[in-house]
């Protein structure tokens, strides 16, 4: 196994430089894809390519999360790497976290290892049940419990299984794509394992979420994977009788 770090950056210069050193501690390259920040961000993104570990990507126009993990996916597989483990670039997960999914990971090297949040009091109320309503729809869209939460930007991918659904799938570029890769993933078969991850939002942390846009986006994502449940659903009963 060869897996890499990836971090979707988009113009979280105060949180960036501590993530990646916690990283780099652990002696795990990383692949920081730059979506289109503003040149408040170049300093520190200059300052971090000087580090043999990490490897910064600039996209050239802002595309969306999804994009940019794309991207850095695709620059995996290109060098030579099996798995690619997504980190947040805001600073809400624990990266102590790394090692254990790390070697869950490696027991596991045909599954998606997927983080699932355990929050503390800094949760604003309001996010922590509207994700409900996402769960609610990914287990009736892959007719399982098995995703226990689909938006965690905290994970493993093998990364010749997402490659193959990136090669056949247009998958969404911003906030839907944590959930669209997953369920779709699970339709082909891959295992998930959930993992506990803590979860805090830092104090004056910045959040890019789109309230209107992201939820346009997030709703159109569960209405095509409820359509996609429905074409595939003899093969996905057939899977779930299997297990």
């Amino acid at each position: 196994m060869k897996t890499a770090i990836i971090i979707p950056f988009y113009n979280h210069a105060t949180a960036i430089k501590k993530i990646a050193l916690e990283i780099i501690a652990l002696d795990l390259p990383i692949i920081l894809v730059n979506d289109g920040s503003s040149n408040d961000c170049d300093a520190v993104l200059e300052e971090l390519a000087l580090l043999s570990s990490v490897t910064v990507i600039n996209r050239a126009s802002n595309g969306g999360k999804g994009a940019a993990v794309i991207t850095g996916m695709h620059y995996a597989h290109e060098n030579g790497y099996s798995h690619v483990f997504q980190v947040d670039a805001d600073g809400q997960h624990d990266v102590g976290s790394i090692l254990k999914f790390s070697e869950l990971s490696q027991a596991n090297p045909k599954a998606l290892i997927c983080g699932y949040p355990k929050y503390d009091q800094s949760v604003p109320k309001h996010r922590f049940y509207a994700r409900y309503l996402t769960h609610v729809w990914v287990w009736i869209e892959s007719l399982s419990f098995e995703i226990k939460d689909s938006m965690c930007g905290f994970r493993v991918y093998p990364l010749a299984s997402a490659i193959k659904l990136l090669e056949t799938k247009s998958l969404k570029q911003h906030m839907g794509f944590d959930t669209d890769i997953i369920v779709r993933l699970l339709w082909q078969g891959v295992p998930i394992i959930s993992s506990p991850v803590a979860v805090y939002y830092p104090e004056n942390g910045v959040s890019h979420f789109k309230p209107v846009m992201d939820n346009i986006e997030i709703t159109k994502t569960h209405t095509h994977l409820f359509f996609g449940m429905l074409l595939r659903l003899p093969k996905l009963v057939l899977q779930r009788l299997l297990k």
